[in-house]
């Protein structure tokens, strides 16, 4: 009689045993770790045989394939905080990471297994946070969005490195539904018109205004307030009346520690050069002046072209919300229509608006703005482009009626 052939290493087997619910069976077999040892492995409570058989097979099948994962009792919780301290990210961005996670993400989320992390689960997350998921003074209201989409990037990331990391075998939020791309486009903005700007900067300068030149250069180059106030004088070539946008300051904050200003790249990476035209050089010329009266090492070729009297950065939050009490007295004492109320930031806005109304080219304005693609120049200020359909209109009919 032929003996039954032994079960090799690996093969598994399946086993009864008895529970007060009636028979159950054990599944186990072995997988090879990453050292040369073998790790066994056991799954209870499969109701029938014919399930514990199908599973086994399933198992078995992924150790063949390489794709096995081993269970693990890792949270999510835990590994978002041991994937953040892991992260090669400039201080504001892993801050911005590790705010979302602990708002959004972990309170919700954070006690479930990996393992048991679904694409249902992660959606209803976003469902809510639509719905419910501001926690400031606006407590009740969702986040928009383009914030959804972006607590998405970052749990979609991290989640990726755990596949990669052998924790789980595929990406649940692959599987997750966060809100459409087009939902989630750049926020409505309020540019000023042309008039409205020069009442503004010219109320600026003749009332003293502390920041007036540092207002004007922001209208008159669309800089980011970080490239701003990151600038300095070697950056500035007077005589051929540009700038170079090299680095970007912002603030910095991690619950539990006091905030900080810190200096880093700008946003995309990428230094660009910016040209002034001759009036903003001129107010820039007086301006090196006014500092090296007030001290030398102000006007120094490595000081901060708009910086604290003692050579630091000004704190950016701090600088918007010098301009936000600017514009609410201008609009108190100047005479006529006053510039209606807008955010520092719309000051950008107004310079990407202007040059783009008046038929600039999208390509110069990404470039003076430092978009990453012109896309995103269309995208944003697709609205301020007037007359292109109408024209196109006029000359599809003139063509039409010229070959009649």
């Amino acid at each position: 009689m032929t003996k039954p052939r032994r079960r090799q290493a690996g093969e598994g087997g399946i086993s009864a045993y008895e529970t007060n619910a009636g028979t159950r069976y054990l599944t186990k077999y072995s997988v090879r770790q990453p050292d040369g040892t073998r790790k066994v492995l056991l799954k209870r409570g499969h109701a029938t045989r014919a399930a514990a058989a199908k599973y086994l097979r399933d198992e078995l099948a992924k150790v063949d394939r390489g794709e096995h994962v081993a269970p693990s009792k890792v949270t999510l919780g835990a590994w978002l905080d041991e994937w953040l301290a892991g992260l090669q990210l400039a201080p504001s961005t892993r801050a911005s990471y590790a705010k979302n996670v602990r708002i959004h993400i972990a309170p919700v989320l954070g006690q479930i297994q990996l393992q048991h992390l679904t694409g249902a689960r992660i959606s209803t997350l976003y469902r809510d946070l639509e719905r419910s998921g501001r926690r400031d003074h606006q407590s009740g209201a969702g986040l928009s969005a383009r914030t959804v989409r972006y607590i998405h990037t970052i749990l979609k990331a991290a989640l990726r490195d755990a596949v990669d990391q052998g924790i789980i075998a595929s990406n649940p939020a692959d599987k997750a539904k966060p809100p459409a791309a087009r939902a989630a486009k750049s926020p409505e903005i309020h540019p000023w018109s042309g008039p409205q700007l020069s009442t503004f900067l010219t109320w600026c300068r003749e009332s003293g205004a502390a920041h007036a030149t540092a207002y004007h250069v922001l209208a008159f180059t669309g800089m980011r307030r970080g490239e701003l106030l990151a600038l300095r004088w070697r950056d500035l070539n007077m005589d051929a009346g540009r700038l170079a946008v090299r680095r970007s300051v912002g603030v910095v904050k991690v619950k539990g520690q006091p905030s900080q200003v810190l200096e880093g790249p700008t946003k995309s990476s990428r230094p660009r050069v910016i040209d002034l035209d001759p009036d903003t050089v001129a107010l820039l010329k007086a301006w090196r002046v006014e500092r090296g009266e007030l001290a030398l090492q102000l006007a120094r070729h490595d000081a901060l072209i708009f910086g604290t009297l003692e050579g630091e950065h000004l704190h950016p939050e701090r600088f918007s919300a010098r301009f936000v009490e600017k514009l609410d007295q201008c609009r108190r004492k100047v005479e006529g229509e006053p510039p209606p109320r807008i955010h520092l930031h719309d000051l950008r806005h107004t310079h990407a608006s202007l040059l783009l109304a008046a038929g600039e080219q999208v390509k110069v304005v990404s470039e003076r703005l430092g978009h990453a693609s012109v896309a995103i120049t269309h995208e944003i200020y697709e609205h301020v482009m007037p007359g292109r359909q109408a024209e196109a209109a006029a000359r599809f009919a003139a063509i039409v009626k010229g070959g009649a």
